[in-house]
């Protein structure tokens, strides 16, 4: 063997003969589950995207990509490689020269979720401090928290989500946001509760509580017992109409400080503490690893904890 010669592996063989640049059509592929659309953003023909997804499946041995209704449903190897592969695609974009991520000239949108009620308090600064930081990028805010969150976070479906729950996996990130606490409200023509401190009425008045069952229910911890369990007899589909009707019956609800605070007026509401149970609320920002190196991210992400700091 030559001295000048330096040997290499089957894996560099393999990866040289390998055409990189399919990648990409994965990319946008994963994102767009269309083809057309696929195309479109990436300035490419349909057949030839088409023709990219085959040499693909060729690539990783794997159908990848399954026709569904009038565009096309991911395997379960497709979101496999998803993370990966979009994480690595960021990292090199982050270093070629021009591509780094500039929010005066971006066009990018971004995705984030917000539990309610957490969106009626977030979501406004949120949009108007990006209008200000940047005339180009968009943010599609959804107001909805679900089981599937984990997923959408990985495969980079949405890039973060603001919930009153962190996302307790080793392979995701969490930043507490603030700290708030419950408090009990009533409405202030009830007819028992008068000058009774909350340790009491809170066992013997009936409750109304968003869902108890599902992602979002930060109440369900506080009613995971059969005798407050039966004190139940009004489950809303958010704290908005808990509220609601908490003020026009003589049901009781726990509901986050601020909110309590911002409504007590116009609903007519009486707050009490609840110094006597383990109220402590907090808010975190969540995001899976695949989105940590991504500048544009980085960038996303100091801009929600700067809203969250604002007065």
């Amino acid at each position: 063997m030559s001295k000048n010669k330096i040997p290499t592996s089957h894996e560099d063989n393999h990866l040289r003969r390998a055409d990189l640049n399919l990648l990409t059509v994965f990319d946008a592929v994963m994102q767009l589950q269309n083809i057309t659309r696929a195309a479109r953003m990436l300035g490419m023909s349909q057949p030839a995207v088409s023709n990219a997804v085959s040499r693909l499946k060729n690539m990783f041995s794997d159908e990848l990509f399954v026709r569904s209704g009038r565009g096309i449903e991911p395997t379960a190897r497709a979101h496999q490689l998803y993370g990966p592969i979009r994480q690595a695609l960021q990292l090199v974009t982050n270093e070629l020269p021009g591509l780094g991520f500039d929010p005066q000239t971006s066009r990018r949108q971004f995705s984030i979720t917000i539990s309610s009620p957490l969106d009626l308090l977030l979501a406004p600064k949120i949009l108007n401090v990006l209008s200000q930081a940047s005339s180009g990028v968009t943010l599609n805010i959804e107001s909805l928290v679900n089981e599937n969150i984990e997923n959408q976070l990985r495969y980079q479906e949405l890039e973060f989500a603001i919930d009153y729950r962190c996302i307790d996996r080793s392979d995701f990130y969490n930043q507490l946001l603030f700290e708030d606490e419950l408090v009990i409200i009533s409405s202030n023509n009830h007819p028992r509760i008068d000058q009774q401190e909350s340790q009491r009425y809170f066992f013997t008045e009936k409750h109304a509580v968003v869902r108890l069952s599902g992602h979002s229910s930060f109440s369900f911890p506080y009613y995971n017992t059969a005798e407050t369990q039966e004190k139940v007899c009004y489950q809303g589909a958010s704290l908005i109409s808990v509220m609601e009707i908490v003020s026009r019956t003589e049901m009781v609800a726990l509901v986050p400080k601020w909110l309590a605070l911002l409504s007590s007026e116009r609903l007519n509401l009486r707050i009490d503490s609840l110094s006597w149970l383990d109220n402590k609320l907090n808010s975190y920002l969540s995001w899976h690893e695949s989105a940590s190196k991504d500048k544009g991210n980085l960038w996303m992400k100091e801009l929600l904890t700067q809203c969250v700091s604002m007065p």
